[in-house]
């Protein structure tokens, strides 16, 4: 019975990544620019946790002088997805999603400093390996360095904003926790929308019929739904087996880029080699952290 609870969760959790990895492809369907598309997908999926019994539970829990905090969080989140879909606009899926795999890298440098926790020599020699895989995708991408380095700020940002998520997370009910960020976030890029429409006077507000349906399945499909599902299926899997399913991710993302949009047209194989090499490296980064962290747990458990 475990065993078949445990293979069913990891079934979901599986489906719940190749989900995500079509939220990139969606990002470039959509004709929208990225800051209006983000300003929809926060409300919208703002809007579908209303609809969750979960939320209305967890949402009382959550004392007022907390969600403060939690409203900057969200504000990272906005910011983050911003640049995430401004990086597959100025350049493509595949190069947004290989600069998304450095996220790890960024939360082992930054923990430390918001912890105060020993920093690792490991991690930091897992990122400077990865310096060397991220020359070799700018060289075979001279074209696409504005959205490789939004890319990048994106996947910063989203270390950040894990790290800063790690202290709610474990005191509050996740539905909240997610539903204020979001519609902080949706708030912040509402407030600041007359000024990007002053510096970018041509950019639609109004999403077409397809746009419509595209932001819908991004919103509900690609977003609020496997985030219920994951929160289901992680009880019956271990971090370990969650960590290196999440990371694949970016794989997921880049085999649909590549079966949708024919990106290795526009990519060389030196852009696939580089990118290969920063996932192989993200891999065995992830392999290793949950190894020595299982080791500690059967030590203190001995």
């Amino acid at each position: 019975m475990q065993e078949n609870q445990h293979r069913r969760a990891l079934l979901i959790l599986h489906l719940c990544v190749f989900i995500w990895g079509f939220t990139a492809i969606l990002g470039n369907l959509i004709s929208l620019r990225e800051t209006v598309l983000v300003w929809y997908r926060m409300g919208i999926t703002s809007a579908s946790l209303l609809l969750l019994p979960a939320f209305w539970r967890g949402i009382k829990t959550v004392p007022r002088k907390d969600m403060g905090r939690i409203a900057g969080i969200g504000l990272i989140v906005a910011v983050h997805w911003i640049t995430f879909y401004g990086a597959i606009k100025y350049a493509n899926v595949s190069v947004a999603l290989t600069c998304m795999a450095t996220v790890s890298f960024f939360t082992a440098l930054l923990e430390p400093l918001f912890f105060r926790t020993k920093l690792i020599k490991r991690d930091v020699l897992f990122g400077l390996a990865v310096i060397p895989a991220l020359y070799v995708v700018f060289y075979f991408s001279g074209n696409f360095v504005t959205g490789i380095i939004m890319g990048l700020t994106s996947a910063f940002l989203a270390a950040m904003f894990t790290v800063f998520n790690k202290k709610v997370t474990v005191r509050f009910d996740p539905f909240s926790i997610t539903f204020i960020e979001l519609f902080s976030g949706w708030i912040f890029i509402g407030l600041m929308l007359p000024l990007y429409l002053q510096l970018f006077p041509d950019t639609p507000l109004v999403p077409g019929t397809t746009d419509v349906w595209y932001l819908l399945i991004l919103s509900i499909v690609c977003t609020t739904l496997p985030f219920t599902l994951s929160l289901v299926s992680l009880r019956h899997v271990s971090a370990f087996t969650a960590n290196l399913t999440i990371n694949l991710e970016p794989i997921y993302g880049i085999l649909l880029a590549i079966f949708f949009f024919k990106e290795y047209e526009q990519l060389s194989a030196g852009f696939y080699i580089g990118a290969a090499i920063v996932l192989g490296i993200v891999f065995i980064h992830a392999w290793l952290t949950q190894r020595d962290l299982s080791a500690k747990r059967k030590l203190k458990a001995s």
